[in-house]
């Protein structure tokens, strides 16, 4: 066996070089809008709806 296989972990820590996946601009901006249209969308049509099943249901 190879004397490197048994290395310590602050010796193997050396070579794992972590980085981060960066999200676009533009990726951020389709989420944004999506919540905004979510929310308009649930205070536009579902609470009015809602309040009138629950007080006069079919």
């Amino acid at each position: 066996m190879s004397e490197g296989e048994y290395a310590p972990a602050e010796v193997e820590h050396q070579f794992h070089n972590y980085t981060t996946n960066r999200i676009p601009w533009y990726v951020r901006l389709v989420w944004i809008g999506f919540w905004c249209f979510a929310i308009y969308y649930t205070i536009r049509y579902l609470f009015p709806d809602l309040q009138h099943e629950l007080i006069t249901p079919r």
